[in-house]
């Protein structure tokens, strides 16, 4: 039963000691007098005995149990009790020759630590504790470790691993038949039939149901858009649409869909029922909305390519305007000339003008080349006008198969919507005369008034289609209109915690964050932090000579930083280390780090199998490297010798973002306990930044920016560390606003990093992210570019301000609404326990909070709160040049891992080819994995190094350390032939377990 989950060597090593870091070394080998006095030889024991018992001491609460061949323990933690008992380590290899005396001290132990062996109602706890884990998790792996938590949490020592993972296979089996039982109130035989239905090629659609509902759209067309609608209609006539599958645990319904997606229609055919139909009623409840967000998502996109193409037009248009236009300028400015020449009597300037001065010829070719005048948006309506045609083949399909609704403020918008589906639905091409227009925006309102006056009810038609189209665009953008049963378009009230949630957890909340939950009180303090940035900022400006002053007209002038004054003898260190750095191919590296951090052992089969071959490994590292250097599955198994079945088999199973975050995180973790690591900087500074890459071939998330790319292309938002490392990516659409994804990975960050403060550039600020910050307990601290041009804010008057403050208080040209702020403040504190709770997602509040219009009280309260935070960073800022230098610095470190990022990704010009968000994000943690890899082995060799120069009797300060930069590359190797030989590699490592640095002035 045993070896259906764990392969034999497996079930060995988890019998016998693991390696052990140095955090636990310290924890638990670290004897108290009293754990001494247990082991003393009062007792009558030898040395080998002292010490093979202070082993078991130690080892119990650090594994939970003691392996039998205690003489095995790692040599570091046996030199370290030797050492507190003053007997010789070598002593513990005659130690425990009799199981006997091993049983007895081990009994001993549990006795002295309060331990015991599991008692069989104990053990049917530990069973029940699996079930719950088990219908939320299926890795066995994951399952056996909660396991081995849950005893090693109450005490009870772990029986054998054999024992454990019969447990585990019990349970699984278990959360199989809860699974079925669960959703068994679904599968009428009609429902069953439905869902076999899905296995079945379809010869219209030239694949199977099941393949054609989890294949994507690649290109925001009107014949995607049509198509998705049909996988919607097709989803409802399932009753995808109605099915409640909350019964099961998100993680369970998460688990069954993604393995429902993955497995071929053969594999689903051959489960047995009680297996395939939970599987495949997952997949469609989970379609239902997903093929409902991309409805709205692809009528957006469409509709804003076609929005995006007439503002060009318009703009071509008034530049050619503007060109034709260049004589009647001139003739207007003659004009001028003479009219306003006080020279000239009144009765002289009409011959003049007719005359010799101006003259009929150019008169008349004036009037000839006059034009109409152009409406209040310059003709922008107009332009979008000549894509009717286009947007109605995809348009009435969208209004006919979503249902939207919105609040108070959307009212007369969503009677516009009704109405519109009325008409296309009756095919009646004049709007009804009581067609609501309050919605229009006032630039667009002429056109209507006009086509109105001149009875063209076609124009009336095509122009009040067009503004209810955009108007709920940007509706749903705003969340003004939302779309019922959408995740991605839900009412925004439903992304925060409902009051009777919040009520119970405001105090824990406020506590975390350090907010009073008194508006009175949280806002006076505010109020003092402003008055203090504020002296702080008065102070600089009132010499009026400094590098922030004010000029002349009292604008502010902000000089630029020098640049930053880098210890010469940084610089020669950091080439005498690389100049001992060994040279590594980048596969090298990913398998010497694995020996150190078992990031692999990360990578779990999406299926929950867990038996792992001896070559997995090998593949793993293969694909990796196929995705962060961009040579695909193809080319690496060219270059690597491993089939492409075999790439793409890893790939499909194991590589996916939840299996790279955990990696990911396990690099992070252990770069953190690097001993070169904290001087890089503390871990409690982060940034984040955009970095674009170009894209082959169509893709939803693929945008033009020439400014960028050749063609298309997309962007990745990556999250660094002051440490160096990323610990957060996201794949994002290159025209998006980066604010509106600031806080996400921030918030979900799963590292032990406690991230307090983050820095951007102006991309990433907006009032909203100033605001959620400061209530989630942590400070933006932005570099904005034309600082001197924002809005700063005062709490009281404008007389006020200037008397308190001479010199800096007519900077202050706005008041702030502070009972704006004090009357929704437990809503501020609301919306942002929603975020810090894990009740929403980030992106998607500070998105529709951004463009909230000022009617939406709750966005306008969070706006005047980060109005007022900004301005108090401003002050702040200006202030403190080493603030703005230590903003400056942590900036650069991002640009210097995107600079590594670009020289890892070389293959194909580093254009990403995959199709789909899902790959593409795959890809770019790849890349990122890659890249911590990269940064981690550099530090840690950097590290060794930094030793050996130590013990040779150089100074070296941690103060010339922070200068120097582990994000480069000119030690590894990224091309050549690529052989994925684990074995090998690792017998080049000395026995140290490290490579040997390079002796200085020699290659080797």
């Amino acid at each position: 039963m045993a070896t259906q989950v764990f392969a034999d060597e497996e079930l060995a090593r988890l019998r016998e000691f693991p390696d052990i870091s140095r955090e636990e070394l310290f924890r638990f080998f670290t004897l108290t007098p009293a754990d001494v006095a247990f082991v003393t030889p009062g007792r009558g024991r030898g040395p080998a005995e002292r010490l093979g018992l202070s082993v078991a001491l130690c080892s119990l609460p650090w594994l939970g149990f003691v392996p039998d061949r205690v003489a095995d323990a790692p040599p570091v933690a046996v030199a370290r009790l030797a050492d507190q008992l003053e007997v010789d380590a070598s002593m513990i290899r005659s130690y425990g020759k009799r199981a006997q005396t091993r049983t007895e001290h081990l009994r001993l132990v549990a006795q002295y630590l309060g331990w015991r062996l599991a008692s069989a109602a104990e053990l049917k706890e530990l069973d029940e504790f699996l079930l719950a884990r088990a219908m939320e998790h299926d890795s066995p792996t994951l399952l056996f470790r909660l396991g081995c938590e849950y005893l090693l949490s109450a005490k009870m020592i772990r029986p054998s691993p054999d024992t454990v993972v019969r447990r585990v296979v019990h349970a699984r089996e278990q959360a199989l038949r809860e699974t079925y039982d669960r959703v068994s109130h679904e599968l009428t035989p009609r429902r069953c039939a439905e869902l076999d239905a899905l296995l079945v090629m379809e010869p219209s659609i030239k694949m199977s149901r099941l393949r054609w509902l989890s294949t994507g759209p690649v290109e925001a067309s009107a014949a995607a858009v049509r198509n998705e609608v049909e996988k919607l209609g097709y989803l409802r006539g399932l009753g995808a649409d109605t099915l409640d599958m909350s019964v099961l645990p998100a993680e369970r319904r998460r688990f069954l869909a993604t393995l429902g997606r993955r497995l071929t229609v053969q594999a689903l055919e051959r489960r047995e029922p009680e297996r395939r139909y939970p599987i495949l009623l997952t997949v469609v409840a989970q379609s239902a909305v997903d093929v409902l967000d991309e409805v709205v998502a692809l009528f957006d996109q469409a509709l804003s390519a076609k929005f995006s193409a007439a503002e060009n037009r318009m703009k071509e248009e008034l530049a050619e305007r503007g060109k034709t236009g260049e004589d009647r300028q001139a003739l207007l400015d003659d004009l001028l000339t003479i009219v306003t020449d006080p020279q000239i009597p009144d009765e002289d300037i009409g011959a003049m003008i007719r005359g010799e001065s101006i003259g009929w010829e150019r008169l008349r070719a004036a009037i000839a080349q006059a034009r109409p005048r152009l409406p209040r948006d310059h003709g922008h309506l107009a332009a979008l006008d000549s894509s009717y045609t286009y947007l109605r083949r995809f348009t009435p399909a969208v209004l006919s198969a979503v249902r939207f609704a919105g609040g108070t403020s959307a009212t007369e918008l969503l009677l516009a919507v009704d109405m519109l589906r009325e008409l296309n639905a009756t095919g009646r091409r004049k709007v009804f005369d009581e067609a609501p227009t309050g919605f229009v925006p006032t630039k667009w309102r002429g056109y209507l008034d006009e086509a109105r006056k001149t009875g063209n009810a076609v124009a009336y038609r095509h122009f009040w289609e067009l503004c209810v189209l955009v108007g709920l665009r940007d509706g749903l953008r705003t969340g003004d209109v939302f779309v019922p049963g959408s995740r991605r378009y839900a009412d925004p009230a439903a992304y925060l915690l409902t009051p009777e949630q919040w009520e119970p957890q405001r105090a824990e909340f406020c506590r975390l964050v350090d907010k009073s939950d008194d508006p009175a009180r949280a806002l006076a303090t505010i109020v003092e932090e402003w008055h203090e940035a504020m002296g702080e900022l008065e102070m600089v400006l009132a010499p009026g000579d400094g590098p922030v002053r004010l000029d002349e007209d009292g604008d502010l002038v902000i000089s630029p930083l020098t640049a930053e004054d880098i210890p010469s003898e940084a610089t020669a260190l950091k080439a005498e280390l690389t100049a001992m750095l060994p040279f590594a191919p980048i596969v090298s590296l990913l398998i010497e780090l694995d020996k150190r951090t078992g990031y692999l052992d990360c990578f779990t089969h999406a299926g929950g199998k867990q038996t792992r071959t001896p070559e997995l490994k090998r593949n793993l590292i293969a694909v990796l490297l196929a995705y962060s250097t961009n040579l695909g599955l193809t080319n690496m198994a060219e270059a690597s010798g491993i089939s492409y079945d075999i790439l793409t088999w890893t790939a499909e199973w194991y590589v996916r973002e939840e299996t790279l975050r955990a990696a990911n995180l396990a690099i992070i973790g252990y770069h953190r306990r690097l001993s070169l690591t904290s001087a890089f900087g503390s871990g409690t500074l982060s940034s984040s930044d955009g970095q674009r890459f170009p894209t082959r071939g169509k893709s939803t998330t693929a945008r033009v920016a020439n400014q960028w790319f050749a063609d298309e292309g997309l962007s990745t938002y990556t999250h660094v560390t002051d440490q160096h490392t990323t610990y957060g990516t996201k794949m994002i659409v290159t025209t998006r606003r980066e604010a509106h994804y600031v806080l996400d990975e921030i918030l979900g960050n799963a590292t032990d990093l406690p991230i307090t403060e983050h820095a951007t550039d102006t991309h990433g600020v907006t009032l909203v992210n100033f605001a959620l910050f400061d209530l989630l307990g942590m400070q933006l601290s932005p570099r904005i570019r034309d600082l001197g041009r924002v809005t700063l804010y005062r709490p009281g008057s404008r007389a006020d301000a200037e008397a308190r403050f001479p010199t800096a208080g007519h900077l202050l040209t706005r008041k702030l609404n502070l009972d704006l702020i004090a009357e929704h403040y437990d809503d501020l504190l609301r919306l942002a326990g929603s975020l810090k709770f894990g009740h929403a997602t980030a992106s998607l509040l500070v998105g529709k909070l951004s463009a909230s219009t000022r009617q939406n009280a709750l966005a306008a309260a969070l706006k005047e709160y980060g109005a007022m935070r900004r301005t108090i960073y401003a002050a702040r800022y200006l202030s403190d040049p080493d603030y703005r230098r230590k903003i400056s610095r942590q900036l650069n470190k991002g640009e210097s891992i995107h600079a590594l990022k670009r020289d890892l990704i070389y293959a194909h010009e580093g254009a990403f080819r995959a199709r789909h968000l899902e790959a593409q994000t795959e890809q770019a943690w790849c890349l990122t994995l890659a890249t911590n890899a990269v940064i981690a082995w550099t530090t840690e060799y950097y590290g060794l190094a930094v030793d050996q120069m130590r013990r040779e009797g150089r100074r070296i300060d941690d103060d010339v350390l922070s200068h120097i930069s582990p994000a480069h590359s000119e030690n590894i190797n990224f091309f050549g032939a690529i052989e994925v030989d684990i074995d090998a590699e690792l017998a080049q490592l000395g026995p140290t377990g490290y490579r040997p640095l390079r002796i200085r002035d020699t290659l080797f």
